[in-house]
């Protein structure tokens, strides 16, 4: 009997991003993926070319290639010089044409490489071509009722695609994951996708086998199996934990090694938790590529190579290890702040105010993170300004506001376009440091809190907590902490 001494996972992933470009890949009708068409009723952004029309012909839409080109770049990918759009034939009831127009041997992005996870393991990418996408298959009538049949919706068909592959650098489903946030984030900061998995804005399809060791020293690999069109996570870590293991026990059953005619592709089940089979994988002949007549090839100049990667942003990876340089944040709180675009750019403008990267940071991603869940929106679209955010930091540094005083001004500011200074004053949140009104509110705590100042005359300074409270309670939070604290111990300990 045949025993398995070890096992590793393999995984390429293929990622598709729909660009949001007004209109689409070779139509001039407007784009789902646009955030202006997310509304659209079904089947209204089509056209005489969405729809194959005879006599209907696909015009190049040129941000598309600019947009594409800016992946490549910012994923370390040569540019082509020359490249050309070739028919990918196969049917689908929601592909009109009956071929999908597509990139073959000649792709526009080629040998990329990015770094993921904490140890910036590298992932070569082998590719980025551009394509259309399809329509969409739905089973629901307007309102929610249920069709037996299959309803076709054209208003996704065009979309300009972006298919990036990579090579199978990836060894965990953490990898996977770590890899499709790192691009989905790339494409995010660059503008262009809205990357909203839930719309199908970036589709992850890993290709997955395992190398097993045996007992008597042999290697087999099993055959490739392809996972379709996963739009979470959550699902692309379930999917590859799942097959890696019906993959061994496969082999075990079966035998069956990688090959020609071997592949397949799978689906996943969200609710059973499992892959299911769904087709034999086609090689590329099977697909009858050849170059599209109706397009001619497409020729990139370097000055427009460089008028492109002149636009690009400092893209998460950077600004992660910058904010752990430069503002001496740990990974969790850098990955916080870069996780989301317009937070990432609001914080910077708010260290650009303040001067203050710390801070600015603490803040954001302490009292503002709970003010956002409390009211339901992003922190960045909480109110509060940057100007004002930086008078808060100033404040607290002069110690004109307490911590628990700073935290309600944080608040008020959401709601106000006043300065921090007005603010405070005009909510009494200004810090007293006047030396007899602090005495008083003393004397009146240690009356009022006669065993707590006890246990504090007899050594037992934990118990002083109960008194700063009594003096931060009469003093309405306006008393300085840190004085109360220091009149407290000198009165009772001498």
């Amino acid at each position: 009997m045949t025993t398995i001494t070890s096992s590793r996972v393999l995984i390429g992933m293929e990622i598709h991003v729909e660009l949001a470009t007004e209109s689409k890949m070779f139509a001039t009708a407007p784009n789902a993926a646009s955030p202006k068409q997310y509304d659209a009723e079904p089947n209204t952004l089509v056209d005489p070319v969405v729809m194959a029309l005879p006599g209907s012909l696909p015009v190049v839409n040129r941000r598309a290639v600019s947009m594409s080109m800016r992946v490549g770049l910012a994923l370390n990918c040569t540019i082509a010089n020359f490249t050309k759009w070739d028919r990918k034939n196969y049917y689908y009831p929601d592909l009109p044409k009956g071929y999908q127009i597509s990139q073959f041997d000649k792709p526009l992005c080629i040998d990329g490489v990015i770094e993921i996870g904490e140890d910036q393991k590298p992932v070569k990418i082998i590719r980025a071509h551009l394509e259309e996408d399809t329509g969409k298959l739905g089973h629901e009538l307007p309102g929610g009722e249920h069709y037996d049949g299959s309803l076709v919706d054209l208003n996704r068909a065009g979309t300009p695609l972006l298919e990036i592959v990579s090579a199978p650098d990836l060894h965990s489903a953490q990898d996977a994951v770590a890899y499709a946030r790192e691009i989905r984030d790339i494409c995010r900061y660059l503008g262009v996708t809205e990357g909203i998995m839930q719309k199908g804005h970036m589709r992850f399809e890993p290709n997955i086998n395992m190398i097993i060791t045996t007992d008597e020293g042999a290697t087999h690999a099993t055959p490739i199996v392809e996972i379709k069109n996963l739009n979470s996570f959550k699902a692309i870590a379930g999917a590859i934990e799942y097959e890696a293991t019906r993959q061994v026990e496969a082999w075990l059953a079966d035998g069956k090694e990688m090959g020609p005619n071997a592949k397949s592709t799978r689906g996943w089940d969200d609710d059973k938790q499992m892959t299911v089979m769904q087709r034999e994988k086609e090689d590329a002949h099977d697909y009858r590529f050849f170059p599209d007549p109706d397009l001619v090839p497409l020729t990139i100049s370097q000055e427009w190579i460089n008028e492109v990667n002149e636009t690009i942003p400092e893209l998460p990876a950077s600004r992660r290890l910058r904010y752990q340089s430069e503002y001496k944040l740990s990974l969790k709180d850098a990955m916080a702040l870069t996780a989301e675009p317009d937070l990432c750019n609001f914080f910077e403008r708010c260290v650009k105010q303040s001067n203050n990267g710390t801070e600015s940071a603490k803040w954001l991603l302490n009292a503002g993170a709970k003010y956002a869940n409390e009211n339901k929106c992003e922190v960045n679209n909480l109110g509060i300004t940057p100007q004002q955010l930086a008078g808060l930091i100033q404040l607290r540094q002069e110690n004109k506001v307490g911590s628990s005083a700073a935290d309600k001004l944080f608040g008020m500011l959401c709601d106000s376009d006043q300065t921090s200074e007005n603010v405070a004053k005009e909510n009494n949140l200004l810090q007293v440091t006047d030396s007899g009104a602090i005495d008083s509110w003393v004397t009146e705590a240690i009356e009022a809190q006669q065993q707590a100042a006890d246990d504090v005359r007899s050594g037992k300074n934990a118990a002083i907590g109960r008194l700063v409270g009594e003096v931060m309670k009469r003093s309405g939070g306006a008393a300085d902490a840190k004085t109360v604290r220091e009149k407290l111990l000198q009165q009772l300990q001498g």
